[in-house]
């Protein structure tokens, strides 16, 4: 027997404030039939193919050390460079660069989104010389 991942949870303040500031930055949607509403203490947002799930839990605690899981984000269209900037423009602060680290080209920037919790941006499949993967079905 086996498991999947049912969803990714994300403890936050303001469930509906950060699943909409998700939402822009992967482009996913609200659940069918189950839209969220400011004041929801738990908001799902989803991938428009339906393969992967974000659940925003609001708790009463604050956000205090580093992220023990975080998300690796992979440009879809353009380079690293062009989504680093539209995701600060979009509001997340960075928190470290790590561009050029390991050689010319090489690295990744960890990002903090309006609640400070960490993500990556990494070099697209075209920067890293490798096969875009195909979209799934």
């Amino acid at each position: 027997m086996t498991a999947r991942v049912s969803h990714t949870s994300v403890d936050c303040r303001n469930a509906y404030e950060l699943s909409q500031w998700w939402k822009g930055v992967l482009d996913y949607v609200d659940v069918a039939g189950d839209p969220n509403l400011p004041g929801h203490d738990e908001c799902m947002i989803l991938s428009r193919d339906g393969a992967h799930r974000l659940l925003f839990i609001e708790v009463p605690e604050g956000k205090t050390v580093k992220n023990r899981i975080h998300l690796d984000l992979e440009p879809v269209e353009g380079g690293r460079e062009d989504e680093l900037a539209r995701l600060l423009a979009h509001g997340a602060t960075e928190v470290a660069d790590h561009r050029g680290q390991y050689g010319p080209g090489t690295g990744w920037v960890v990002l903090a989104d309006p609640e400070g919790n960490e993500f990556c941006i990494l070099r697209s499949a075209d920067e890293r010389g490798e096969a875009s993967p195909s979209p799934a079905t």
